[in-house]
């Protein structure tokens, strides 16, 4: 049942850290008018799908990721030839389906040879009906259907590439921006399950207590507060508690604990510890905490994300010096790995863990590199200086190469990540 719960967990973590950023993308662009197509969570084959307010919302297999698909962002509709045969159903006046194909089957509709057509900016086609040519007005959230498949037009108007720079970059930044209000309020959350220090503590309680080590094999539990140790009184100095314990590797100590009221002592043995100096009993001394206020927590939130930034871009710098391995980096299935493990832990170390996570989501897809959401901002940097934008074929070109190398390095990791588990 644990372990059921621990997938659960993990899943749930990446679910939404995902969601939120991708729910970001999706917010600003249809504040600014732009057709979106699909909302999907995952890659690759699709598990569950409907579609509600002309969006497509999709559940896919490989939960590594998700994206919002807006329309004029890349070639999405099969476009229509003068001298092509259709057909096309007519409501109020206006077209709302142009059929491409199996035009025998379709019922209650004008089949006709295009003569001209215009589904972007004028909204109409003129069809050749038996000899007599007709012009009928286009409804803006027309459908194409072809090979059974149902795609809405998307007018200029409604295309990512019509909107101002302005309206594009905020929908483009909009994802990352939404990881880093997601991250500051889960470290808020996780501050207010943990409280804050106490000023002037007078006592050290134990925190966790390490499975198999001296700790969990006597009578101690989370909570108890460590009045003496081998006659030292501790107070508050959890230091000194740790330099007795160091100093005392195999040699039995005597502590005082204080559970409640109730004030005992027992007998503890540090042991060695492979790569570590010293002795060991398999505890964390923790300080008392209270509640933190509410601008308490928003102060400590901020101090934790800009603290947890410098880690992320050292990370980075570590990563572009060469100072990582390939046995250093992890992809998905190692990310998952630790998510489990931390899970484990409870709900206190995985909220913060979250939080972590979806700092690094959003630091990471601002990153120029290719494909990637900072690279799209930097083009679109590039479009407001010059007054004009990149040529579309050339951005893709870039942008698919960037995914391309993107993938050899997740392949690689993941290869690596896989590999490292069956070893053990």
């Amino acid at each position: 049942m644990e372990m059921v719960q621990v997938i659960f967990l993990t899943i749930l973590v990446f679910f939404v850290i995902v969601t939120v950023h991708e729910w970001g993308h999706f917010y600003f662009a249809k504040r600014a008018g732009i057709l979106v197509r699909e909302f999907a969570i995952g890659f690759g084959p699709k598990l569950f799908s409907y579609t509600k307010n002309e969006t497509r919302y999709t559940l896919r297999l490989l939960p590594i990721g998700g994206y919002v698909r807006m329309a004029g962002e890349d070639p999405e509709i099969v476009q229509i030839q003068p001298g092509q045969t259709i057909a096309v159903r007519l409501a109020d006046e206006a077209v709302t389906y142009l059929y491409l194909d199996q035009l025998d089957s379709r019922k209650n509709v004008i089949r006709g040879e295009v003569e001209e057509i215009d589904i972007e900016n004028e909204l109409f086609v003129k069809l050749n009906v038996d000899g007599d040519v007709h012009r009928y007005a286009v409804h803006p959230q027309a459908m194409m259907v072809t090979k059974g498949q149902e795609t809405q037009i998307a007018p200029k108007n409604r295309q990512f590439g019509s909107k101002t720079v302005g309206q594009r970059a905020m929908s483009i930044f909009a994802g990352p921006m939404m990881n880093f209000i997601l991250a500051f309020v889960l470290f808020g959350v996780y501050i207010q399950m943990m409280g804050i220090p106490v000023e002037n503590p007078t006592y050290v309680k134990v925190g966790e207590i390490t499975a198999g080590m001296p700790a969990s094999k006597v009578d101690l539990k989370p909570g108890d507060i460590i009045e003496t140790v081998n006659g030292v009184s501790i107070g508050a100095d959890s230091e000194k508690m740790i330099a007795l314990i160091l100093d005392s590797a195999d040699k039995p100590m005597k502590w005082t604990v204080l559970r409640g009221d109730r004030r005992f002592e027992i007998e503890i043995t540090p042991v060695r510890v492979e790569g570590a100096e010293g002795g060991k009993v398999g505890i964390v001394p923790e300080l008392p905490t209270r509640t933190a206020s509410i601008g308490e927590t928003l102060r400590y939130s901020g101090k934790a994300m800009v603290s947890s930034t410098k880690t992320i871009f050292e990370g980075f710098r570590k990563l572009i010096f060469g100072e990582f391995k390939l046995d250093d980096l992890g992809g998905p299935v190692r990310t998952f790995e630790v998510t489990g493990k931390i899970a484990k832990q409870g709900i206190e170390k995985l909220t913060f863990w979250a939080a972590i996570l979806s700092l690094y989501l959003g630091i990471f897809n601002l990153l120029p590199i290719p494909a990637l959401d900072g690279s799209r901002l930097v083009f679109l940097g590039f479009e407001a200086v010059r007054g004009r934008p990149v040529d579309p074929n050339r951005e893709s070109i870039v942008h698919f190469i960037g995914f391309a190398m993107l993938m050899l390095l997740m392949l690689a990791v993941t290869y690596n990540d896989i590999l490292r588990l069956v070893k053990g």
